[in-house]
């Protein structure tokens, strides 16, 4: 499994089940296992995008997250979904520019 396989597996596990989630994104659960044991780039770019939407995430932040987990940090998320509020992709975007502006803060301190 890839990086980014890894990443999209834990933070669908998060979630529930695998087939519970396929299911919600209009996949088949065959779709979803297969492009998380053979990998994400041989899956299409389509079903790439939609798995990310609907975790909340873009492309860009799975790639990123990715890249953390081969340097072996935690993999970190921006919920899409807090306290009831819907996040738009712009406002998603601002809060992970925060949030790395806030770890740039915090090295520079250490």
């Amino acid at each position: 499994m890839d990086s980014k396989a890894k990443v999209l597996a834990e933070l669908i596990d998060k979630r529930g089940s695998r087939r519970a989630f396929a299911e919600e994104i209009g996949f088949p659960p065959t779709t979803l296992q297969s492009m998380l044991t053979r990998g994400v780039g041989r899956a299409s770019i389509d079903n790439v995008i939609k798995v990310c939407r609907a975790l909340g995430i873009t492309v860009e932040q799975l790639e990123d997250m990715a890249i953390r987990l081969e340097n072996s940090e935690d993999i970190e998320t921006i919920a899409a979904h807090h306290d009831g509020e819907d996040w738009t992709e712009e406002e998603l975007e601002d809060i992970e520019r925060f949030k790395e502006f806030v770890k740039s803060r915090r090295k520079q301190q250490g």
